[in-house]
C-alpha cells in the first residue's frame, strides 16, 4: 500500500474523529465513468483503516465481477445485505437496519445512485445514506460524475443518454471530503480492452459507445471541475462561515408548469447556488387558467416531480396564486431579499417580448430600478 493512500486513510481517520454535531462524516469518491477504480480504492482504504484499529464495515460494495477489486474483499467484515423479492427474483440491497445495529465507526457503501427495490424504506441508496450519517455513523460512498442532478443534461449532450439515477448536488455540498478517481482515457480503454471493466462478450458494444476517446474526455473535464469547485467551495464556506451563513446572493427561479423548462431552470439555478453557496427559491405562480380544477393532470404530475427534485437539490419552495405573475415576482423578491431572478429564454426574441408581452415588459422595467439581476437561462 503506497505512502499517497496510506496517508489520505489516516487523514480522513483524523477528520471522523473531530466530529462535534453527532452526525457521521462523509467522504465520496467521483469518478468520470464505470472502471475508474472508486471501489477498489474504497477497499484500499478499509484495509487502511482496519490497520488503524478502526472499526470498519463493508455494508454494499459492488465489485462488478472484476478480479482486482474481488481480491481486495477477503479479511474485510461485510455487514449481510437486506434480501428481496420482486417480480419473483430474489434481490439484494443494502441492509440499513443492520448497519444502525451494529454501528461501526466506518461503514463502505458502494452506488450512491442507486434506484432501492420499491417498498423500500427509502426510494434512493442516498437517503439511506442520510439516516446512517444521522445515526452518527462515517461513511464512506462512490458515484459516477454522469449521476449529478444539476449536470444531467450536461452529461446527455455529450453521451446522448439520459442518466435515469441521479444523486442532487446537496449531497456533494454536505459531503466533508470529495476525491475525483482520476485516470487518463487512453489507459481506461486499455482496461476496457483487457476486459477490466466489463465482460470481454460487451467490450466492442462499450467502445462504440459510451467508452470513446471525445466523451471519456469531456466527462473527466466535468468530473475534475465539479471536485475542484466543491473543494474551493469548502474552503470560502468555512472561512466566511462565522460571519456569514450564507454569501450575499438569494436567487430565485421563476418556474412554469412546462416540464423540461422548468427542469432546465432548476437545474441551471441550482448550479449557480452552489457555485455562490446561496439561499435559493423556487416560485410557482398558479394563474386562474390553472387552477387545480382546470390544469390538466400531466402538468399536475410534472409540478409535483419538479418541487421534488428542486427541494432535493437545496431549494425553498414558493407558490402563490395571481393573475398578475409579474406582481408575484416582484412581491416576492421583496419577501425573500432576493438578488437575481433566473427565468426561461423566452420563446419570442426579447424585443417583441419586451415590446408585447406586459409580464416581462414590468417585470424589467420593476428591476432596472433596482438592485436585482436577471438572468435568462437557455
Amino acid at each position: 500500500m503506497n505512502e499517497e493512500r496510506k496517508y489520505s486513510a489516516e487523514e480522513w481517520l483524523q477528520h471522523v474523529q473531530q466530529s462535534e454535531n453527532g452526525k457521521g462524516k462523509l467522504k465520496i469518491y467521483i469518478g468520470m465513468s464505470a472502471g475508474v477504480g472508486k471501489s477498489y480504492r474504497m477497499l484500499q482504504e478499509a484495509h487502511q483503516l482496519m490497520k488503524d484499529g478502526v472499526d470498519v464495515r463493508i455494508g454494499f460494495i459492488e465489485t462488478h465481477g472484476r478480479k482486482e477489486t474481488a481480491e481486495l474483499l477477503p479479511g474485510l467484515p461485510v455487514i449481510p445485505r437486506r434480501e428481496v423479492f420482486y417480480k419473483g427474483k430474489r434481490l439484494e440491497e443494502l441492509d440499513v437496519q443492520a448497519i444502525l445495529l451494529i454501528h461501526p465507526e466506518v461503514v463502505i457503501i458502494d452506488e450512491l445512485a442507486h434506484t432501492n427495490i420499491p417498498g423500500s424504506k427509502n426510494e434512493k441508496r442516498w437517503q439511506d445514506v442520510l439516516d446512517v450519517l444521522n445515526a452518527g455513523i462515517n461513511v464512506i460512498s462512490a458515484v459516477n460524475i454522469q449521476h449529478i442532478e444539476s449536470i444531467n443534461e450536461d452529461v446527455k449532450g455529450i453521451t446522448g443518454i439520459e442518466v435515469q439515477e441521479r444523486v442532487p448536488d446537496k449531497i456533494l455540498q454536505i459531503a466533508d471530503e470529495v476525491v475525483n478517481i482520476d485516470l487518463p482515457a487512453d489507459e481506461l480503454i486499455r482496461r476496457l480492452r483487457e476486459g477490466k471493466i466489463y465482460d470481454h462478450a460487451k467490450v466492442q458494444q462499450a467502445l462504440a459507445n459510451f467508452f470513446q476517446p471525445d466523451k471519456i474526455l469531456q466527462l473527466r473535464e466535468l468530473a475534475l471541475k465539479e471536485v475542484a469547485g466543491q473543494v474551493e467551495r469548502k474552503v470560502d464556506h468555512s472561512i466566511s462561515y462565522q460571519k456569514n451563513p450564507f454569501r450575499h446572493e438569494r436567487l430565485l427561479a421563476c418556474i412554469s408548469s412546462n416540464e423540461g423548462t422548468a427542469q432546465r431552470i432548476i437545474r441551471k439555478t441550482a448550479r449557480l447556488a452552489s457555485y455562490y453557496n446561496s439561499q435559493w427559491f423556487v416560485l410557482y405562480v398558479q394563474t386562474p387558467g390553472e387552477a387545480n380544477d382546470k390544469i390538466a393532470l400531466s402538468k399536475q404530475r410534472h409540478l409535483i416531480n419538479n418541487f421534488k427534485n428542486a427541494t432535493e437539490l437545496g431549494a425553498e419552495i414558493i407558490q402563490k396564486k395571481e393573475a398578475d405573475i409579474a406582481k408575484a415576482i416582484l412581491e416576492t423578491i421583496l419577501e425573500k431579499n432576493i438578488t437575481t431572478v433566473c427565468i426561461g429564454k423566452p420563446h419570442l426574441k426579447l424585443w417583441q417580448v419586451i415590446l408585447k408581452t406586459g409580464v416581462f415588459n414590468q417585470l424589467l422595467k420593476t428591476l432596472t430600478k433596482s438592485n436585482v439581476d436577471l438572468v435568462i437561462l437557455s
